[in-house]
């Protein structure tokens, strides 16, 4: 009984909408409106609602590096989800402090995995807005690795990187940090 009150319901929406099209308007759909090739939800164009991570990322000119690896790892499109997601986003400065020739040699196409798995570590399901970063908790990031949350005197840090901003977005959170996370090696 209940298939066919679900059966009834499609098919009269079906109609209902076949008599809608029908209606004497003469208006045609255009393709040319759609983007080509899927694209995924990154290229969603939305100049009306909030910013997702990835777009607060892309806006922000102390991120750029971040933007770049995560072109290169293909994380724009995940990172840009509904999420919830916490990113703990390196500034252009900390990937400047790494050594000399690390990041180049990470956003070589060779290199995808390793990139993922460092960005991966950056990453926690969920959002931990401050309240939740109290001194000693520790969190399983996406990469299935942990990290140490310090607190004191209010100053957060995460895995002995600063936490010097805190930004909401329509999927998350972003904690800007001045280093890059490091995963341990495994």
């Amino acid at each position: 009984m209940k298939y066919l009150a679900i059966l009834t319901a499609f098919f009269l929406f079906i109609s209902c909408n076949n008599a809608a099209d029908n209606s004497g308007s003469s208006s045609t759909t255009s393709t040319t409106d759609q983007p080509s090739g899927g694209g995924g939800q990154s290229t969603v164009q939305d100049d009306e609602s909030g910013k997702d991570i990835v777009k607060i990322a892309v806006g922000s000119k102390d991120h750029t590096t971040l933007v770049a690896a995560l072109k290169a790892a293909d994380y724009v499109n995940v990172i840009s989800n509904a999420g919830p997601f916490t990113v703990f986003a390196p500034t252009n400065a900390a990937f400047d402090a790494l050594p000399k020739g690390t990041l180049e040699d990470l956003l070589k196409p060779e290199n995808k995995d390793k990139l993922r798995s460092i960005l991966e570590y950056h990453v926690y399901v969920g959002v931990l807005k401050d309240a939740l970063l109290g001194d000693g908790m520790t969190y399983g990031m996406a990469s299935g690795q942990n990290i140490t949350i310090g607190n004191k005197d209010g100053k957060i840090t995460v895995n002995g990187a600063n936490v010097i901003a805190s930004i909401p977005a329509t999927n998350g959170i972003i904690h800007v940090i001045d280093k890059v996370l490091l995963p341990p090696s495994k």
